[in-house]
């Protein structure tokens, strides 16, 4: 037979296979509103189990593993739809309905903002940006940020999350799984690096280059020049300029912002001196209440994953890819304490509002031993 011959006879069962998965998704629907009115959850493995152990006895030994492949995926589809016509009475879900029900809420013009470092800090120039009138009060760390809008001292906290350079910022995640909050908005914001001095520095006197270990990571080209200087790493590009000029040294520097000189005196010996010109951090706004603004089209979560469950990623991924989600981030931190497991964090675009989307989200709560809405919300760019 030539190729054309044989392409016919695979198009003809092609076809059939169409039809076929056409009549089961029929089935499908009705298997979905008994599982409505009986309460049963989308996912049934023990069924998906049985079904794969009868028809790979259908096929040759070369082709079972591929057959298995092919029913999962196609009970994928049948869970999405489910999923996506499901009717989901939790907790998650209600939450997510009495924040929706307060309308598109209006951006506020003033507001109190906890930020981590001392005044120059980029989080507090983030602070400024997203709000008109931003009362910013910092802390020593960026537990210190969490815990201020926890307790209702600060309505918000603006934290750096990931840098386009330097990726993302670890401490940041790790303490994410220790405290109840919700993303509320983000920003992305350009970064520029600047060598920072006292008056009288110059530069073949400098012995040592305090930074924040992001920025000093983001200047590590630059930095190579600097053959016999320490570079230290101290709690954030602000505090680096603060102690250079309380120090009223001339053989230190710092690698802040312009703002961090102004504020503190310092001369800018050498400006934008970032590796990349096209260097962004992105910065997120935590509030103790689920809020949705006006323009929230970004998701994040965290979650567990089964250990020892081979594929588990790669279904959950399937999820969002049978409902078109796109997602725009996958980290994966791991857990203290626990033996090689991990938390996995997503960003995706997508409006809660979706009825398919909530029902995803409210399967994931139900089906996944540690899960947590972060927020739904926009990014000012």
């Amino acid at each position: 037979m030539d190729l054309s011959k044989i392409r016919d006879e695979i198009d003809i069962i092609d076809d059939q296979i169409a039809t076929l998965y056409g009549q089961r998704m029929e089935l499908v629907k009705k298997v979905s509103s008994a599982k409505k009115k009986s309460g049963k959850a989308v996912s049934d493995p023990n069924r998906e189990r049985d079904i794969i152990l009868r028809v790979t006895d259908l096929v040759e030994e070369d082709n079972k593993a591929y057959l298995k492949r092919v029913f999962e995926t196609i009970f994928d589809t049948s869970k999405a739809y489910q999923t996506a016509n499901a009717d989901y009475d939790s907790e998650l879900n209600k939450k997510i309905q009495t924040a929706i029900d307060k309308g598109e809420l209006k951006f506020p013009v003033k507001a109190k903002v906890a930020c981590q470092g001392v005044a120059g800090a980029y989080s507090g120039i983030a602070a400024e940006r997203l709000f008109e009138i931003a009362d910013v009060s910092y802390f020593k760390n960026f537990d210190g940020v969490f815990q201020a809008v926890e307790k209702g001292f600060c309505k918000y906290g603006v934290l750096p999350i990931e840098n386009s350079s330097a990726g993302s910022v670890n401490q940041v995640y790790d303490l994410m799984k220790e405290h109840k909050f919700y993303i509320v908005k983000s920003i992305r914001m350009p970064v520029n690096h600047n060598l920072v001095v006292n008056n009288g520095t110059k530069k073949e006197q400098i012995t040592e280059i305090y930074s924040h270990e992001q920025a000093l990571s983001q200047c590590k080209k630059y930095l190579e020049q600097f053959k016999n200087t320490k570079i230290t790493a101290c709690a954030n590009t602000a505090v680096a300029s603060k102690m250079v000029k309380e120090s009223g040294r001339t053989d230190i520097a710092a690698i802040s912002s312009r703002e961090c000189a102004e504020i503190y005196g310092l001369k800018l010996l050498e400006t934008n001196v970032q590796d990349s010109d096209n260097n962004y951090t992105r910065f997120i706004l935590i509030a103790k209440d689920m809020e949705f603004y006006s323009g929230a089209n970004k998701i994040s979560i965290m979650t567990t994953l089964p250990q020892n469950a081979p594929g588990s990623l790669n279904k959950l991924l399937s999820k969002f890819s049978h409902l078109g989600i796109n997602l725009t981030k996958l980290e994966s931190r791991p857990i203290v304490g626990s033996s090689f497991e991990f938390m996995f964090y997503f960003d995706f675009n997508c409006d809660v509002r979706e009825k398919g989307v909530r029902n995803l989200l409210c399967e994931l709560d139900n089906s996944t031993e540690q899960f947590t809405f972060l927020g739904a919300y926009g990014e000012t760019v």
